[in-house]
Parts: structure tokens; C-alpha cells; sequence
């Protein structure tokens, strides 16, 4: 599993913890109960156990109470598998009874899935042993995330449309797709936007960006703004410049590692800051300079637990 595409699917719902309820929702039917505000939780799921246990994310959903904490009311496990792997048909029950037990609460299992045949394989039921029970895991794949090729419904819900460009890039309305979500991304913030558009490249494979950059470029698309242009050429020179670039998650092999690095460097700081932890700008620095992607995935699974970004640093050193 490529690293960069399963981090960018991860960091998608640590950007919008919401983006489960609209999945839920949405797409597969669920009924949610009532909540005031969606949060990241530990993803640590561990148990008394030698062997450790953690989600890629963890979303608890929480109703305010008056002269006490936010009673939690939900919380949805999320999983991104691209491909198949038969340890998960072990490990996804425990996860949702070591959560259940820790927060006392109804737990769901959400598992995202780009792949139409990964997704299949995922859905299947889970015989637990005792009678009756068995998981039925709720897949969000292909057929699942809905297809947005209209601006002003990408513009509405970005996370969305990012979602629906990593899922349905290699179909037809690829392109469409694509030129919906960059229209919108076009009206953000030029480093939010520049953000989400990294995502989509560090998710989708190599082939699969090539061919679609080939349609883009095509007379056909005329959304092709400057910002756009100018986002996808920078992608490229930085995967040229064989890594003296501080290029992002696209590009040829030097390049691609150094915008990995920086990828994954800026989901740190936006699951910290999400968290409310303050991050001086030497430890800042210090995670951005980083380029050791074993170490940077590893401070961004701390990052949802650990009590300081001191801590942070200190725990994974």
C-alpha cells in the first residue's frame, strides 16, 4: 500500500471529521443521533494485550450537556483499505468493542474503499462465533460516494468532491469530476486549495493523474483556470527538479518524496491545531524539516493522543 494515497484519505477526514456523518448519511442510510459537534478521538485502540491495535481515524460525535462534559454519542471508526488484507476481518471487531468499552457509546465501523472490488471484499459479513452475532462492516466505496461534476455542488462540500475525485478517477467522468473540484477549489484560500489538490494527486496513482492531466490539458476542458494551471505545472517541475524542489506529492521519483514528506509534515500541525495543542515554531520547524516518512507517520498517529507537542516529539524521538 502506497503510503501517500492511504495518508491522504486518512487526513481527508481529519480536515472534516463531519465528512463520516455525510457519508453515513448519505450514501449508505444510516441514522445518526442527535449531536453537537463531530471530533477526532484516539485512534489507539489497545487493549490489555502485547499486540497493539490503531484505526486509521476515530470520529466521536458529541452532545453538549449543561454543567458537565460533552456527553459522546457516537463514534465512527474509520478504515481506508485499498487492498485486501484477511488480518482486518480480526481486528475490526476488536476495535469496536475496545472503543465501545472506553467510551461507553454506540461505535460504527466505516471503511473507505477507492477500489470497487476492495470494496466488495470488505462488506462481506463477519461471523463472530455466538449466534447472531455477526459484523456487517458499512463500506463507502465506488458505488457509494456520490459523483459530483457540478462546481457549485463541489464548492458546497470540498471534502465531498475530493472523495468523489479519488474514487471515481479512472471512469469516464474522471475529467468532469476533476474539473468540478478544481473550479471550486479555485474560490478557497490559495494554500487550503493548494491543499485539497495535493490530496487528490498524493491519493490517486501515478497512471491514473497522468492520463487524467492528459484530458485536462485538452481544448475539451476550458475550466482549466491560472490557479489550476499553475497548480498542475508546479506539480510536475517539483517531481523534475529530482527533490531540490520543495515539491508535494506529485511528480517523478525524486520529487515525489520530499512532497510526501511535506504532506504528511502539515496533517501533523492540522490534527494538532484541530486539537487545540499550541505548537511552538521550533517544533513546527522541526516536523517540517523532517523527511523521514516512517518517523512523520508515525508523529501523526501520536498526534491525536499525545497531551503537548513536546510530548509529540519526546514519545516518538
Amino acid at each position: 500500500m502506497a503510503l501517500a494515497e492511504h495518508e491522504a484519505l486518512v487526513r481527508l477526514f481529519c480536515e472534516r471529521p463531519d465528512l463520516a456523518a455525510d457519508l453515513l448519511t448519505r450514501s449508505l442510510r444510516v441514522q445518526l443521533p442527535d449531536y453537537d459537534y463531530a471530533g477526532l478521538e484516539s485512534a489507539d485502540l489497545t487493549e490489555v494485550t502485547p499486540t497493539e491495535r490503531r484505526a486509521d481515524s476515530v470520529i466521536v460525535f458529541r452532545r453538549k450537556r449543561p454543567e458537565a462534559d460533552p456527553q459522546p454519542v457516537l463514534a465512527v471508526i474509520v478504515e481506508v483499505q485499498r487492498r485486501q488484507d484477511p488480518g482486518k476481518m480480526w481486528s475490526w471487531p476488536m476495535y469496536l468493542v475496545s472503543l465501545r468499552t472506553r467510551l461507553e457509546c454506540p461505535v460504527i465501523l466505516l471503511v473507505v474503499c477507492p477500489e470497487a472490488s476492495v470494496a466488495r471484499w470488505c462488506a462481506r459479513p463477519i461471523e463472530l462465533g455466538h449466534p447472531g452475532l455477526v459484523l456487517k462492516p458499512l463500506v463507502a466505496g465506488p458505488n457509494e460516494v456520490p459523483v459530483i461534476t457540478d462546481p457549485g455542488q463541489a464548492a458546497e462540500d470540498i471534502e465531498l468532491a475530493v472523495l468523489s475525485a479519488i474514487h471515481h478517477a479512472a471512469t469516464p467522468e474522471g475529467p468532469e469530476i476533476l474539473n468540478a473540484l478544481f473550479a471550486a477549489l479555485h474560490n478557497l484560500d490559495r494554500d487550503l486549495g493548494g491543499m485539497y489538490a495535493d490530496m487528490v494527486r498524493a491519493a490517486l496513482p501515478r497512471g491514473v493523474w497522468d492520463h487524467l492531466e492528459e484530458h485536462l490539458k485538452s481544448e475539451t476542458y476550458e475550466y482549466l483556470s491560472d490557479w489550476a494551471r499553475e497548480n498542475i505545472a508546479k506539480g510536475k517541475a517539483e517531481g523534475k527538479a529530482e527533490g531540490k524542489a520543495e515539491g508535494r506529492a506529485e511528480g517523478k521519483a525524486e520529487g515525489k518524496a520530499e512532497g510526501r514528506a511535506e504532506g504528511q509534515a502539515e496533517a501533523i500541525l492540522t490534527v494538532l491545531s484541530a486539537r487545540g495543542i499550541e505548537v511552538s515554531e521550533d517544533i513546527s520547524e522541526k516536523i517540517r524539516k523532517c523527511h523521514d516518512l516512517d518517523r512523520l507517520a508515525a508523529w501523526l498517529r501520536a498526534a491525536a493522543t499525545v497531551d503537548s507537542s513536546d510530548a509529540l516529539l519526546d514519545d516518538i524521538s
